[in-house]
């Protein structure tokens, strides 16, 4: 049985509110593991299995990125608003607000690890340690393996993707449908999804808004502001023991991840054999011992 959670509240930032939530109690025992959620403009919910590391002392942070769940909504923002600089202050902030900046290690899923190996990069004092999940080091990289993977679907479908990505139809049941065969191959393998998957697809149906503007309408159409953005440069300065984890079958393929293996000084890369881009949904308690080894490990 999960820990239940000990608060949950929300952190006043830039006349906004960032929603969080913190399973166990920080009590200078082991540190806080904050949880970075993907998207960009995704939610918390799909990780929520991630709070099982409080059963073994380590206090758990999850949190909504500004522009989605129960943070705060800004649907008429413009582009120029949804930056990484904005998400980065973000995490800062929310370090701060629950005064951990001493002493945290990061755990980044998709997006949520290339912006906590840009934060990393930095080298807080307070940081122990950095888990970077299913994350590609660039998007360019993204882009060009998104070809590849796209190649390779079932005949026709890549097709019809492309037909309603021309005509700017991608809000359509038939460009739906078929990026769900994609999302069945690279995104999540479980079926059904779990329901903590469903609901952070539901949140972002709900408000596409910072998905839409830095990703784009799919995985694989990345049209938004992100398209160009790397971490690649300021790898070397990450001085923290790394973990980097990623599925088989990810959509974060491995051309995508091996920067961080190659330029990550102190560093460790699994790969889940049975896994695509959800690894601690697809296979559980795997990610669950790969993290908690990892954790036991940076004890002092």
């Amino acid at each position: 049985m999960a820990v239940a959670p000990s608060a949950k509240g929300w952190a006043p930032f830039r006349g906004h509110r960032t929603w969080y939530r913190v399973t166990g109690t920080p009590d200078g025992g082991r540190p806080p593991v904050v949880v970075v959620h993907g998207g960009p403009g995704s939610t918390h919910d799909y990780l929520l299995r991630l709070a099982a590391l409080a059963e073994d002392g380590w206090p758990v942070v999850h949190y909504d990125q500004l522009g989605n769940g129960a943070s705060t909504h800004l649907p008429d923002a413009g582009a120029d608003f949804w930056t990484v600089e904005l998400f980065r202050a973000e995490l800062d902030n929310l370090l701060r607000h629950l005064n951990i900046q001493d002493r945290y290690v990061l755990v980044g899923h998709s997006w949520g690890g290339l912006l906590c190996a840009a934060h990393a990069a930095d080298r807080p004092e307070g940081l122990r340690g950095l888990v970077i999940a299913d994350s590609p080091a660039s998007y360019p990289l993204w882009r060009q393996e998104m070809e590849v993977l796209r190649a390779a679907l079932p005949r026709g479908v890549d097709r019809i993707l492309r037909a309603h990505e021309r005509a700017g139809t991608v809000d359509s049941p038939a460009y739906a449908e078929a990026v769900r065969v994609f999302n069945d191959r690279h995104v999540c393998r479980v079926r059904p999804w779990p329901p903590e998957y469903v609901a952070t697809v539901m949140e972002i149906a709900n408000d596409p808004t910072v998905y839409r503007t830095m990703n784009g309408p799919s995985e694989f159409h990345v049209i938004g502001t992100l398209r160009d953005w790397s971490v690649e440069d300021v790898l070397p300065d990450i001085a923290v023991p790394t973990l980097v984890l990623s599925g088989r079958h990810d959509e974060a393929t491995e051309a995508t991840v091996r920067p961080f293996q190659e330029r990550i000084p102190d560093v460790r890369w699994e790969v889940l054999e049975e896994s695509s881009h959800m690894p601690h949904l697809e296979e559980p308690e795997r990610f669950h011992a790969l993290l908690v080894e990892f954790l036991k490990g940076l004890d002092p």
